[in-house]
């Protein structure tokens, strides 16, 4: 790390190197408190640096700024705040309408230049359904016996319309994400733009549900403003899909973190 850091940036002493922790893509390190480093796997960070600089000019929420790229490594300084998933006390309704206003205006982004940035990720609502069914096949038994009913109906009822038209969205935009200040709630950025693509423009808003529940989602979908028919019942949808990946990563990981709050999410998403 320390010659890493070196070759890039010559006036930056290497004092300390702390991980803060590997997800489903990457692993970061904090270095000096003040500068984040993250491996990916298969990562293009030269791609991933160049998307950053273009979400800037558009997002009304703190993003990273690149300060070097290397063979699978991307390195930014540090944005201030914590996880949302780890400030606890903080309401997520209001974090939720500044996450409305930024999924509006990433989703207004040029659909063509942003596509010379980042894939398309369109997979079929049914094979969203389909992949939910085998994640919740393997974690069932951890999940509490009065929802399995509910949860298993949904699993054989028929999804909603595909989406008509796709739009450039963060695509991961779970409460990890979303930095926050712990005492007073504002969102001091929104990291970890590696699986940013074009798609359905209900799918983060699914997240927002999923991880903040009902109100927040409507207090996102006010903020956005004019929504297109079916986003929120798609948004609803894909929340009930990825809890159980959420919940399944967090079992193989130990992070209990993430399978409380899927735990949790059972009460409002499958009520």
């Amino acid at each position: 790390m320390r010659a890493l850091v070196a070759a890039h940036l010559p006036d930056c002493e290497v004092e300390s190197l702390v991980k803060l922790g590997a997800g489903l893509d990457n692993v970061a390190y904090e270095v000096n408190g003040s500068l984040i480093v993250r491996f990916g796997t298969g990562a293009d960070a030269d791609r991933e640096a160049r998307l950053l600089t273009a979400v800037g000019n558009y997002s009304p929420l703190p993003v990273p700024v690149p300060s070097f790229t290397d063979v699978g490594c991307l390195a930014y300084p540090k944005l201030p705040g914590v996880p949302l998933l780890d400030a606890a006390g903080v309401d997520g309704v209001p974090v939720a309408a500044e996450l409305g206003r930024l999924l509006a205006a990433l989703h207004a982004a040029p659909v063509d230049r942003m596509r010379k940035l980042v894939q398309t990720d369109d997979l079929p609502v049914d094979e969203w359904r389909q992949e939910a069914r085998e994640t919740y096949s393997a974690v069932s038994s951890n999940i509490p016996s009065p929802y399995r009913r509910r949860i298993e109906a949904f699993l054989v009822t028929s999804p909603p319309d595909d989406p008509h038209t796709l739009a450039f969205s963060h695509n991961d935009l779970g409460i990890e994400h979303v930095l926050v200040d712990p005492l007073t709630g504002a969102v001091t950025g929104i990291i970890d733009w590696s699986d940013a693509a074009i798609v359905d423009p209900a799918f983060d808003f699914g997240l927002i549900h999923r991880d903040l529940g009902p109100a927040a989602l409507d207090a996102a979908l006010t903020a956005y403003g004019a929504a297109p028919d079916g986003l929120r019942e798609r948004a609803v949808f894909y929340g009930r899909c990825n809890v159980f990946e959420d919940l399944a990563y967090g079992l193989e990981t130990n992070r209990e973190r993430y399978v409380t709050k899927s735990l949790v999410a059972l009460e409002w998403l499958f009520a």
